[in-house]
């Protein structure tokens, strides 16, 4: 007990580590590399937590907030950073002998393909909530101890370059997860990163020993998987060949569908092809087709099987369609009449500019990974909306026809939704062939609905154009995408986890802060900003990946391109010395407002210079001049670690808040934030912290 207090109260561990701003920028770094890895690797390792990213990220930064005000006063907090990393990866790895890998999630409010229970006893629904607070709980003891790092370093440097060396190490801890999540690397590698930061400050026996158990459990995890810069991917033999699961959920079979196999009567995949087959049978035109979700090939192959001349193949994960030219038997992707494309699907029908396609056929584009860890949607999640649905239509031909293959495992309230979305959306009520392999059935839509031959699916029931029933069943728009939630459905399990969440956070404020210290040094403005600052980088990044496609080097650039924004305002505060906030305010209340009425749709018809010039320009203008104010506040600070831990809190809030979309629609994060904001603005006037004090701390 006596050395443990020892090192919590050490001040030592500064001493030749570099300077305080090296130092500032080195762990910033190493947090923004544990926080990436942890998002990532507790995904894999926990099926749930692949749909419940924004609470790991909220656990993240409730840590720091919390850590900054700590390390003030317990300086030595840095040297328990990794033991903590350690002791919270021994559940994550041994997930599956506890029973936890397959945790369901006690709230059936949103499908999450089977991983919520509908009908949990009371001891499941206390069990789960149990097993995820204690896992959050540990999340926030890491960064507890990361972000004390910071409290103890901030107020010994002047106060705007502590915060640019704070972003610059964030800026640089982005990049470095973007390089080696793109070279495809393992959770080691990842974790290695965020640890090397912290083994170079502590430097003791403790903190080395955790970091190679931390190294050994992240490999232990591992088991033959393969990582993608979206998913966990373990491929395994099955009774129909290869089985592909991501993030521990069943993704796809690898099939052999070739004459030979299915020629051998009774064969069991026979019924396979014929639901693959479905696009590329039911109409007498094989020009160009489409395929969407095309991931290791199946929907490719039935396409050149039914004599298509060039078929495009659109997959978001390049591992999967790795896996698909490698192991496939058939062989798709390897015949010269295929066009790869690796992108989000609906960010190619808003850049495809070619001929129209014979058919688009989507495959089972079904998500079993975050949109973002910023955001409550899925990759897939834009697909489907109105606008999304509409935008694949406008490529079909004169001639040609569309097929949305979809799993209706949910319910029928699912099939429902999509069919009245896709009805809307194109002005055509599909008729639907309910085949029911992968819980699917496939919808189909034509320009033309004569030119089928829908006799030649006949094996199959049909529901005809029209006889779907209109129900109460809200369909899905880009505002309005989600189509997981299940309607009349009260989400007890998501309020219960958002209101431990904020007892924990108010418990732990009053406890960091002290009771003198949450009067003195809480700063309700920053606390503010933080809350609004979160709701507008979540609505930046769903905008911007709209415009620009859902993927990784998307979200990654988008969040970057938000730091270095942070930045640009620093050091504009820092050389220039602004005297007064309230005019920056008004610039950020008109861009916020600008946001809000922006017309997402009319950027897409711009080409893609001016989508990219427009969409950026009008989403970074109020990051930017929030960025300002967030800068003359601190400023203005006489304790920087205290204020920057009130505007992480306040990010908590934020994330918190960031559920209400779910009811309100994602514009409502904008109008959300501005209430906010104009909150921030009251009391910098009520307090008259616009004024003119800013000079003598600049520097």
């Amino acid at each position: 007990m006596g050395i443990a207090m020892l090192l919590i109260n050490d001040t030592n561990w500064v001493v030749k580590r570099g300077s305080y701003l090296f130092q500032i920028g080195l762990v910033t770094f190493g947090i923004l590399a544990l926080e990436l890895a942890l998002i990532r690797w507790m995904s894999g390792q926990i099926r749930l937590f692949a749909y419940l990213n924004n609470l790991i990220l909220i656990g993240c930064f409730l840590g720091m907030g919390l850590g900054m005000m700590m390390g003030i006063r317990k300086s030595g907090l840095v040297h328990l950073t990794l033991p903590a990393l350690c002791l919270l990866c021994i559940p994550l790895t041994f997930s599956e002998s506890l029973g936890w890998m397959q945790l369901r999630f006690p709230d059936p409010s949103i499908h999450l393909w089977g991983a919520e229970a509908a009908d949990a006893s009371f001891f499941q629904f206390a069990h789960a909530l149990l097993v995820i607070f204690a896992l959050f709980c540990g999340l926030v003891a890491v960064f507890l101890c990361a972000g004390s790092t910071l409290g103890y370093l901030l107020n010994r440097v002047s106060t705007l370059r502590a915060y640019s060396a704070d972003i610059l190490g964030s800026l640089l801890g982005i990049l470095a997860i973007a390089i080696v999540t793109s070279w495809n690397t393992p959770p080691t590698v990842w974790l290695l990163l965020g640890c090397l930061p912290f083994i170079w400050l502590s430097r003791t026996i403790s903190s080395i020993a955790s970091m190679a158990g931390i190294l050994i459990l992240a490999h232990l995890s591992i088991n033959g998987a393969i990582f993608s810069p979206y998913n966990r991917i373990d491929v395994a033999a099955s009774e129909h060949g290869m089985e592909v699961s991501v993030n521990r959920d069943f993704h796809q079979y690898i099939l052999d569908l070739s004459d030979s196999t299915i020629s051998q009567p009774g064969h069991p995949d026979t019924r396979f092809r014929q639901m693959y087959d479905i696009p590329f049978v039911i109409n007498n035109v094989r020009g160009n087709a489409l395929v969407v979700g095309a991931g290791t090939g199946n929907d490719v192959q039935a396409a050149l099987r039914n004599g298509y001349q060039k078929v495009y193949s659109v997959e978001i994960d390049p591992l999967i369609m790795k896996l698909g030219r490698e192991l496939h038997p058939e062989k798709p992707y390897s015949d010269p009449k295929v066009i790869s494309v690796v992108n989000d699907a609906r960010a190619f029908f808003e850049q495809y500019q070619g001929p129209p396609f014979d058919v688009i056929c989507y495959g089972l584009v079904d998500s079993h990974a975050m949109f973002s860890a910023n955001s409550l949607l899925r990759l897939d999640n834009y697909l489907y909306t109105e606008e999304g649905v509409h935008a694949a239509w406008r490529h079909v031909a004169p001639n040609g026809h569309m097929t949305i293959n979809f799993s209706v495992f949910g319910g029928t309230w699912i099939a429902q939704r999509l069919y009245w979305t896709i009805a809307r959306a194109t002005g055509v009520q599909p008729t639907v062939c309910d085949h029911r392999l992968y819980h699917g059935s496939t919808l189909i839509l034509a320009r033309n609905q004569n030119r089928l031959q829908l006799d030649r699916i006949q094996t199959f029931p049909m529901i005809e154009s029209g006889a779907v029933p209109k129900t109460a069943v809200a369909t899905i728009s880009d505002d309005w995408p989600f189509l997981y939630l299940r309607p009349g459905i009260f989400p007890w399990g998501y309020v219960i986890i958002l209101g431990f969440v904020l007892l924990f956070a108010i418990t732990g404020t009053r406890l960091a802060y002290g009771r003198k210290g949450l009067a003195d040094d809480f700063d309700p403005v920053l606390f503010l900003m933080g809350a609004a600052f979160m709701l507008m980088e979540t609505r930046g990044i769903t905008s911007l990946s709209l415009l620009f496609g859902s993927t990784w080097i998307v979200n990654s650039s988008v969040i970057g391109g938000i730091l270095i924004m942070a930045l640009l305002a620093n050091l504009f505060v820092q050389h220039r010395r602004p005297q007064s906030m309230l005019p920056v305010f008004t610039f950020l209340l008109g861009t916020v407002l600008l946001v809000w009425a922006t017309d997402l749709s009319a950027l897409n018809r711009l080409p893609l210079i001016g989508r990219w010039f427009t969409g950026s320009l009008i989403h970074a203008l109020p990051l930017g001049f929030a960025g300002v104010i967030v800068s003359m506040l601190l400023a203005r600070s006489s304790n920087l670690a205290a204020s920057l831990a009130s505007n992480l809190l306040g990010s908590v809030l934020g994330g918190c808040l960031e559920y209400l979309s779910i009811y309100m629609g994602l514009r409502s994060l904008v109008m959300l934030s501005f209430v906010l904001y104009l909150g921030a603005l009251f009391m910098v006037v009520r307090t008259r912290n616009d004024i003119r004090s800013i000079t003598s701390r600049v520097c």
